[in-house]
């Protein structure tokens, strides 16, 4: 599971691994890898395989889920996916709420006392998911985890979901791409060497 994933994200170029030209996130990091899960979105087959393995996480670690929460915006397709799959409700999750109309945060029914599951696309530092998580909380929503199609695995973000009693699960991770890039000879050893310093810092 984990390795497919990682090929089909280096196959459709969702992942872009360059060591010697590091691309610059919005928060100002250098990065020698920039990961665009909204990629998968074009490609059918690789959307229903990414849809059923977080499905599967779902099914095998919060099987008492009775909403699905995308986060907003690479988060919804995803979730919308899932939902149908598993015929649950679905909300998506804005970073803020909005400044016009009902100034929603959480859209969609909003079901307080109900187990919600947040789906992201990516897990960098965990910021967007664990304020994605407090947003539905504060609408006395449980929160059972959250489900990633990705993680960099930052310890940053193991010590915020730590932080803040959330499990969380993906379906693949930085490790097991690198490897696969280099399965692949998409990337070289040096270069493997080099990006998992690049990790260690975070």
């Amino acid at each position: 599971m984990k390795n497919k994933m990682a090929a089909y994200l280096l196959e459709i170029k969702a992942v872009e691994l360059s060591p010697a030209h590091p691309f610059t996130w919005a928060s100002g990091i250098k990065s020698p890898i920039y990961c665009d899960n909204r990629l998968i979105m074009s490609y059918p087959e690789i959307r229903s395989f990414a849809a059923d393995q977080l499905t599967d996480l779902i099914k095998t670690n919060f099987p008492d889920a009775e909403i699905i929460a995308g986060t907003a915006t690479a988060g919804i397709p995803h979730a919308a996916w899932v939902s149908e799959r598993m015929e649950l409700p679905m909300n998506y999750v804005r970073s803020s709420a909005k400044k016009h109309g009902k100034t929603n945060q959480i859209e969609g029914k909003v079901s307080s006392g109900k187990k919600a599951v947040v789906i992201e696309d990516l897990i960098s530092t965990g910021g967007s998911s664990i304020d994605a998580v407090t947003a539905l909380k504060e609408q006395g929503i449980e929160v059972l985890g959250v489900a990633a199609l990705f993680t960099y695995g930052f310890k940053k973000a193991e010590q915020q979901f730590k932080e803040a009693g959330v499990p969380y699960f993906t379906v693949t991770d930085f490790d097991t791409l690198i490897g696969q890039a280099e399965k692949m000879n998409y990337i070289s050893k040096d270069q493997v060497i080099e990006l998992e310093k690049w990790k260690s810092e975070f």
